[in-house]
C-alpha cells in the first residue's frame, strides 16, 4: 500500500486503488521523498514510535536524519522494552537517545510517525493520529476516522526490510549516511531478510549495495556479537531444554519469562537445528503471553499461522517466515490465565486448530 494522501472515504473504489501495494511500481523514490518532506513544517515537534528491533531503530534514525534542520525537534520512542543484545549494542552505537514510549506526552508534539509497524499492532498506538506510516508488514485495518488517517502512507509487504525503504529515501534526497546510520541500515536488513534467504526484492539487494561503500566493518562486527545477558541465557538455556519437535518443527514454552526478546533469541536459535524449518517460542512476559514463530522456505507462511490462531485474542501476524503473537493474559479463560502449564496447553491447542 501507497498513498500520499488519505483515500476519500466515499469512494471505495478509489480507496482500493490507492491500497494496492504495486503502485509503488510506478513511484519514484524522489516522489516519496517530496511527498514525505512536504507534511512536515520548521516548527514541528516529531515523535517517531518504534516497537524497538534493528530494523525499526534504524529506520527511525534515518527518518531522524531526513527531518534533520526541517523540524524543531524528533524524539524516538519505543513501545517495548529493549533487552535483546544486538538492539541495546545498536543504540549504543548510534548514540542514540530512545525514550520509553510510556514516559513521553503525546500532546507536546505535533507530528506522528510510526516505522516498521502500524497503529493496529499494538493498543497502545491506537489511540494517536499518525501523520506517517512507513513499514513493510502486512496491511492492518487503518481507523475510519478521518481524523486519524495518516497523511502519508507507505507500506510495502513485499519488501525485505523497512530499512530498504528508509534507505531508498536518503539515496533518493542525495544524502550521504554517516558510517553509524550506513551500518545500522545494512545490519537491518541483514537481519530482517535472514542473509537474503527470507523474503527479499531488488529494492532491498539495491539498498544494501548502495550502503556496503559507508560501513564500517568492525562496527558490524560489534553488533553481530553482542552478548547475551545471563538472566536471558538462563531462560534460553530452559527453552532449548525444553523444546519438543515433530517432524521438522519444534516447539518451546518457556513459563514466565525475563523478556520477550528472550524468546526471539530462542526461536532463533532453534532455527539452527539441522532438520528444522519451523520453530516457536512461547512464554509470559509480565501480562502478556507472546509467541515468536520463524520459519524457511517458500511453502510457509507462519504470519498466516499465527493470525488464524491467535488473531481473535490479540495482535498476531507477520511475514511467511518470522511472526508474532501478543495475547493480554486478560483475554483468556480464567481457568488457564493464572496457569502457565495450561497456558502452554492453550498455545498447542490452537496451533493444532482447536
Amino acid at each position: 500500500m501507497n498513498c500520499f494522501a488519505p483515500p476519500s472515504q466515499d469512494s471505495p473504489a478509489s480507496s482500493s486503488r490507492l491500497l494496492n501495494s504495486t503502485l509503488n511500481r510506478e513511484v519514484s523514490e524522489h516522489a516519496h521523498v517530496e511527498a514525505f518532506l512536504k507534511i512536515f513544517h520548521k516548527d514541528d515537534r516529531v515523535l517517531i514510535v518504534i516497537s524497538a528491533d534493528p530494523d525499526a531503530i534504524a529506520s527511525a534514525v534515518a527518518v531522524k536524519r531526513l527531518l534533520w534542520r526541517r523540524v524543531s525537534q524528533v524524539t524516538v520512542a519505543t513501545i517495548s522494552d529493549m533487552k535483546r543484545p544486538d538492539n541495546l549494542q545498536l543504540v549504543k552505537a548510534l548514540s542514540l537517545k530512545i525514550e520509553s514510549f510510556s514516559a513521553v506526552s503525546p500532546a507536546v508534539f505535533t507530528r506522528y510517525v510510526m516505522v516498521d509497524s502500524q497503529p493496529g499492532h499494538s493498543p497502545l498506538t491506537e489511540a494517536l493520529a499518525f501523520q506517517v506510516i512507513i513499514d513493510h508488514h502486512p496491511l492492518t485495518v487503518l481507523s475510519d476516522n478521518p481524523e486519524k488517517r495518516p497523511v502519508y502512507i507507505d507500506i510495502r509487504p513485499e519488501i525485505g526490510a523497512t530499512a530498504s525503504l528508509l534507505a531508498g529515501y536518503l539515496k533518493a534526497a542525495q544524502i550521504k549516511p554517516n558510517f553509524r546510520l550506513a551500518t545500522a541500515l545494512f545490519y537491518a536488513i541483514k537481519t530482517d531478510t535472514h542473509n537474503f534467504v527470507r523474503q527479499v526484492q531488488s529494492l532491498d539487494m539495491r539498498a544494501f549495495r548502495w550502503l556496503y561503500s559507508y560501513i564500517n566493518l568492525d562496527l558490524l562486527a560489534n553488533i553481530e556479537k553482542a552478548p547475551v545477558a545471563r538472566s536471558s541465557f538462563k531462560k534460553l538455556l530452559a527453552g532449548l531444554n525444553g523444546a519438543v519437535f515433530y517432524k521438522n518443527r519444534v516447539y518451546t514454552f518457556l513459563g514466565r519469562t525475563d523478556h520477550a526478546d528472550t524468546l526471539v533469541l530462542t526461536a532463533d536459535f532453534l532455527m539452527k537445528v539441522s532438520g528444522v524449518s519451523q520453530s516457536l517460542a512461547a512464554g509470559i512476559c509480565g501480562r502478556k503471553l507472546v509467541i515468536i514463530f520463524r520459519a524457511e522456505g517458500i511453502r510457509q507462511d507462519v504470519g498466516k499461522l499465527a493470525q488464524e490462531a491467535f488473531g481473535k485474542f490479540g495482535s498476531a501476524g507477520g511475514h511467511k517466515n518470522m511472526a508474532r503473537a501478543e495475547i493480554y493474559l486478560e483475554n483468556l479463560d480464567n481457568k488457564i490465565r493464572n496457569n502457565p502449564v495450561a497456558i502452554g496447553r492453550f498455545v498447542l491447542r490452537r496451533l493444532a486448530g482447536e
